[in-house]
């Protein structure tokens, strides 16, 4: 017995003097820390290429203006949402990180609302209103805004010139678009006037219903009522008579690929586009998504922000970061590639005089105020499921059934 007394005893001390030895391991780090002032953030991007190049110049940028922050960039790609969700789940997440799926991501994020107090109401200004919507949820604030694009309509000019056909104006319906395709299309050319993916994002399919007044779920989420409401019918059957009538086509992608080859008068798309059509010499415009008659047309908006970790041990120097990120420099530094965020530098910039960036501003100004049903429903990814199986229904030439059917029995 006093031989197992002994042995406990020393397993005891071994115990004690290991806890003493990691407080004051962590005590002399901490005093280092201090020492030196500085604390390190981890940054999460999913750029790749050049993007990663000058994301890291602008960081060296802010570690040098502020010797007391060291941010190092984690650069995840392809494996973005996979990365970062296996960091959340071991807490181990990065400090900041881009974000766009906050809804999924909410409950691991720092609400931003009384950061955003501190620095004032015109910093909050400054960014343009719809864009708060989609970095928000449940009523809080969750990310910055970075970047975005609504959805236009991509015009070929060549196409339009050889018929004879006025280029589109802001303003125009979606009788107009269909009058336009139905003068494009050449049968014997194979030239069809419009495009749209036979598969279409659920995502992004919302925004015709919001242009002519409904949406898939009301407010609370449910589908029963609008996502079969007299109008939202009306939308899907306007597609599908295009398709019908000749004058628009399905495609894999967006319509991009058949309107560079000259077969596609007309697609809708985003900002995406605008650097390749110049590299490939394609002579095109933009203009306004057409409305559903006095109704004002909408877009999605695919929007970038930067987010916080809420379990980050370094919150007012992280959010700092995402001042600079999100400030008047970077944004003009992405000018480049990504439409800025801040109503103070589309005016030095003089993005509303450009033609074509100036169109997808109007459409950013018109579609406040509309909220996706990916941010109101529990469930949206098997939502998005059914729906894909909707629009195969629609839009398949092999099957082309009825809307108010396919949408009465998805309510079901």
């Amino acid at each position: 017995m006093k031989s197992l007394k002994k042995v406990k005893l020393l397993f005891l001390f071994t115990i004690v003097a290991a806890m003493l030895l990691t407080a004051c391991s962590s005590s002399g780090s901490n005093k280092e820390s201090a020492k030196d002032g500085k604390v390190t953030l981890r940054f999460a991007t999913w750029d790749v290429g050049d993007d990663i190049k000058l994301q890291q110049k602008l960081i060296d940028q802010f570690n040098a203006e502020n010797p007391d922050i060291k941010v190092d960039l984690e650069a995840y790609g392809g494996e973005y949402d996979t990365k970062i969700t296996a960091g959340i789940g071991a807490k181990d997440a990065p400090d900041i990180m881009y974000m766009w799926n906050y809804p999924q991501y909410k409950d691991a994020l720092e609400p931003l609302d009384s950061y955003i107090k501190d620095r004032g109401e015109e910093y909050k200004k400054n960014f343009y209103e719809t864009l708060w919507n989609y970095n928000s949820v449940d009523g809080k604030v969750f990310g910055l805004p970075v970047g975005y694009t609504t959805h236009v309509v991509y015009y070929n000019k060549d196409l339009f010139d050889q018929k004879g056909i006025e280029y589109p104006k802001a303003g125009w319906t979606w009788e107009d678009l269909q009058e336009t395709a139905k003068k494009l299309t050449d049968k014997d050319k194979k030239i069809t006037g419009f495009a749209f993916p036979g598969k279409p994002d659920p995502y992004d399919f919302e925004m015709y219903l919001w242009s002519n007044g409904t949406s898939y779920v009301d407010s609370k989420g449910n589908l029963k009522g609008n996502l079969n409401s007299p109008k939202s019918i009306q939308t899907f059957e306007m597609f599908q008579n295009m398709l019908k009538d000749g004058i628009a086509i399905t495609t894999e992608g967006s319509g991009d690929t058949e309107m560079k080859s000259g077969r596609v008068g007309m697609f809708i798309n985003g900002a995406w586009y605008l650097s390749a059509f110049k590299e490939a010499g394609i002579n095109y415009g933009v203009v306004e998504l057409p409305a559903f008659g006095n109704n004002k047309s909408a877009s999605i908006i695919s929007s970038s922000g930067i987010a916080m970790s809420k379990d980050s041990k370094h919150k007012e120097a992280a959010f700092k970061f995402m001042e600079f990120w999100t400030g008047e420099q970077a944004n003009k530094e992405r000018i480049s590639f990504e439409l800025p965020v801040l109503k103070s530098v589309v005016e030095s910039e003089k993005l509303q005089e450009d033609p074509i960036k100036k169109v997808f501003y109007t459409m950013l100004e018109q579609s406040d105020g509309h909220t996706p049903t990916s941010f109101i429903t529990d469930d949206w990814s098997q939502l998005s499921e059914n729906l894909s199986l909707v629009f195969e229904q629609i839009f398949n030439p092999s099957t082309r059934v009825d809307p108010k059917k396919v949408l009465n029995d998805a309510v079901k």
